[in-house]
């Protein structure tokens, strides 16, 4: 069933674990992700960026998430994930499609952020949609959204403050940290817990944990013998989101994992089975390896059983 962010992060908030919001492209992927939040019995976030969108079409993507939602008695929400063009958000809200949408003006000056966003939420909660807003800027690349290091800032709980009050959003994405795409860090992930502690102290809505993806060893294991090329790809360890979970984060944003098990699943099989030709054999391994890949990360964020 179809919910706002805003109901399916009250109840994480009130029993303190973290939604994971789960990046879509394709049917595949949604199969992949829903089959993980049946058998987790876990609430989930379907997100699409403006590149999944610009792929394979809003609408084609809402239909897939849309009917997803009504097979399940489990909340899922159908999110708008990274939207820098604020005229997408305002096609995403009016659409009447999405439960949530994420404006992210993280690349703006602070009053013209804080300015858009409450836009954005005045006519979202026109609608009972939820609105997320980043302040800080997360370093990296992903789909259309891509930070150069210099760039990157993290945010300020004084400003987070201000933020939350000026745009009225329902959840606000954070900068501690973390960094876009699978080549995240060069020795152990590092991330600022103070910073983190304190900003949770002092807002009063749910925060969001972008560039979260974790780049699990097997996976990345069955990716580079198959022919990929990330060895030195490495993420944001389990055991600092669950420590950043503990300190209140209630949305953890995952799609390089997902793209690296489809990658790998695909590659594995075609090297063992070049006289296959049927797309659904050769894609079946590489939903079979999301799926677990999503369990792993709603054991991780603690939605098992809280659907």
């Amino acid at each position: 069933m179809l919910v706002s962010l805003k109901k399916i992060l009250e109840k994480a908030e009130k029993q303190h674990y973290a939604v994971g919001a789960f990046n879509i492209n394709n049917l595949e992927t949604i199969q992949a992700i829903m089959t993980a939040a049946e058998t987790e019995l876990s609430p989930v976030i379907l997100s699409t960026s403006e590149g999944a969108i610009d792929y394979a079409g809003m609408e084609e993507l809402a239909a897939l998430a849309h009917i997803a939602a009504k097979k399940t008695k489990l909340p899922v929400v159908f999110h708008l994930d990274h939207g820098k063009n604020y005229d997408l958000v305002v096609k995403a809200i009016k659409s009447g499609w999405y439960t949530s949408v994420m404006f992210d003006g993280s690349s703006l000056p602070f009053k013209e952020n804080a300015k858009k966003t409450k836009q954005i939420v005045a006519l979202a909660h026109k609608k009972g949609i939820s609105v997320e807003a980043e302040l800080g800027a997360i370093a990296g690349i992903e789909d259309f959204v891509s930070v150069e290091e210099q760039d990157a800032h993290l945010t300020d709980p004084e400003q987070a403050i201000q933020f939350v009050r000026e745009t009225g959003c329902d959840a606000l994405a954070i900068a501690i940290g973390t960094k876009h795409g699978a080549f995240k860090f060069k020795g152990e992930s590092r991330l600022d817990y103070a910073r983190l502690k304190k900003i949770a102290e002092v807002v009063n809505v749910p925060l969001v944990l972008h560039g979260a993806s974790g780049i699990p060893a097997n996976i990345k294991r069955i990716c580079t013998q198959y022919g990929c090329e990330i060895s030195s790809a490495k993420g944001v360890a389990d055991a600092s989101v669950k420590k950043a979970i503990t300190l209140g984060v209630r949305k953890v944003n995952i799609d390089t994992d997902l793209r690296i098990a489809f990658d790998a699943g695909i590659r594995k099989f075609l090297a063992e089975s070049p006289e296959v030709f049927d797309p659904r054999k050769i894609l079946t391994p590489a939903k079979e390896l999301m799926t677990k890949v999503v369990r792993h990360k709603m054991k991780t964020f603690g939605s098992s059983n809280k659907g």
